[in-house]
């Protein structure tokens, strides 16, 4: 995940202003699909969503995982090509959606909306170029280490209270390419290092 620029990439009040409609989903509902063309601006309000590629065997390769008042699915607003990957709802979500054209026209109008929509596609161009020079190294506990760390970082994914980790480990090995029982192993490798703690089946950083 990446550094939050804003609260709410587009404050609601704003949205519904400029025509935005809410949309609620079912945990496990295809938001849109990759290859689709894209119609609306989509925000969280409530709820997770992750943004996944899946190859035919049903493998699931996930890019981000979308928290409360994130953006997702915003290349094809901007370049007019389908959706390069899927968005499913992890939880029951409530969606903001605004029609692309208005979207445009939002922009348009609001530079400076525009300008934290060109902050956030960098950050998420530098996050995979960060992920993909992780998953070639081929080292399990440093590709957990560093990703853990630029989640600590960036303080998203883990609880501020308790610096509990929020994604489970079959999100984490969908992430990096992993298995899922090579992230439970080196996971509890780590634990006995001392480089994360382990209690109840909860992982704290």
């Amino acid at each position: 995940m990446l550094l939050k620029l804003l609260s709410k990439m587009i404050n609601t009040d704003l949205l519904i202003a400029w025509g935005a409609a809410y949309k609620k989903v079912q945990a496990g509902e295809i938001i849109f699909s990759e290859g689709n063309e894209a119609q609306f601006y989509h925000q969280l309000e409530s709820g997770i969503v992750k943004w996944v590629n899946i190859d035919e065997a049903g493998t699931e390769f996930i890019h981000n995982i979308i928290t409360d008042g994130e953006s997702f699915g915003e290349l094809p607003l901007f370049d007019d090509q389908p959706y390069a990957a899927s968005a499913v709802a992890e939880v029951d979500s409530v969606i903001l959606r605004l029609h692309k054209s208005t979207f445009s026209q939002l922009l348009h109008e609001n530079p400076d909306i525009l300008f934290s929509f060109t902050k956030l596609m960098a950050e998420r161009l530098r996050y995979k170029f960060f992920i993909s020079k992780q998953v070639a190294a081929h080292k399990p506990e440093q590709t957990l280490s560093s990703l853990l760390n630029h989640f600590k970082k960036s303080n998203t994914h883990f609880c501020n209270d308790c610096s509990q980790l929020k994604l489970t480990r079959q999100q984490l090995a969908s992430m990096t390419g992993m298995r899922v029982e090579t992230v439970i192993r080196t996971m509890r490798n780590m634990h006995e290092q001392g480089r994360l703690k382990i209690k109840g089946g909860k992982v704290y950083c």
